[in-house]
């Protein structure tokens, strides 16, 4: 005879099963009321509608997927960019200040967005290596989705802490990253989160796709052989940062590494990749 404590619990636990598998029906039937937008087909070659950027600094996005964001303008897409912080730190000129810098910095990603065709980039003038993702910056990004609404967040990879033995990732970077994120889901959704936006009229927002750049575990590889040139241009503009160095031939090296690292590419695919995580929410 078995115990009624282990049939309630074999009941139970038969019940929970029943209720799972039913969910796991209801999310892959067709829901009419459902407008959020499928996933993209192939994140790799889809052109998104809308999309906002965001970087822990001034130059980030250059370095690292400004090929895609050139390519996704030349084929109709609407880029907004969102900068986090202006840079203040990076100078060992004993003569720079932190204003004339952040100030220099800003002009400068100004120039790069003009070359990529991006329509807007707004500074949040937060301190340069001290971010923190706490609710102040959510708060902040959450107001930037819901103004700028766009279709696809670009951001960076907040589980990406080193690489090798060489790179450590800058805790802006991570931050940047952790705070993109929280925004995205749930905050700049769901309508009683910072209800104190409503009062601006900036109403909950969904953004179904995020492509993670700098990512740890990527999964999808944009082909960028015919926009490595503007990219290369745009990041020229950063002369603050790169001095008289010419980046040429590093990012280069990179876009190449990045496409032979494609264990999906495609046949006739370009020698120039930048490498993501795509992701889809509903």
């Amino acid at each position: 005879m078995v115990p009624s404590g282990t049939a309630t619990r074999a009941t139970s636990l038969t019940l929970k099963c029943v209720m799972f598998a039913a969910y796991k029906r209801a999310r892959t039937m067709p829901d009419e009321h459902d407008r959020t937008p499928k996933p993209y087909g192939d994140p790799a070659t889809t052109t998104p509608e809308r999309v906002l950027l965001i970087q822990a600094h001034p130059d980030d996005a250059e370095f690292s997927c400004a090929g895609t964001i050139a390519k996704w303008v030349v084929n109709g897409a609407e880029i907004h960019y969102c900068s986090i912080t202006s840079g203040d730190k990076g100078s060992d000129d004993a003569e720079m200040t932190g204003v004339a810098l952040a100030n220099m910095r800003e002009e400068e990603q100004r120039e790069a967005c003009r070359i990529l065709g991006v329509k807007s980039v707004t500074f949040l003038g937060y301190p340069d290596a001290m971010l923190m993702p706490d609710l102040n910056l959510r708060r902040e990004l959450v107001r930037v989705m819901r103004r700028i609404r766009p279709t696809t967040l670009v951001c960076q990879d907040p589980t990406m802490r080193y690489a090798g033995r060489e790179y450590i990732n800058h805790p802006d970077h991570i931050a940047a990253g952790e705070a993109s994120l929280a925004a995205l889901f749930p905050s700049t959704r769901d309508r009683m989160t910072f209800p104190e936006l409503l009062q601006e009229g900036l109403e909950p927002h969904k953004v179904p796709n995020i492509y993670i750049y700098g990512a740890a575990e990527p999964d999808c590889w944009v082909d960028i052989t015919t926009s490595i040139e503007t990219k290369i241009a745009a990041l020229k503009a950063h002369a603050s940062q790169l001095g008289d160095w010419d980046p040429t031939e590093m990012i280069q090296e990179w876009g190449r590494r990045s496409a032979y690292a494609n264990p999906m590419k495609p046949e006739g695919s370009g020698q120039y990749a930048e490498a993501f995580k795509y992701m889809h929410l509903r």
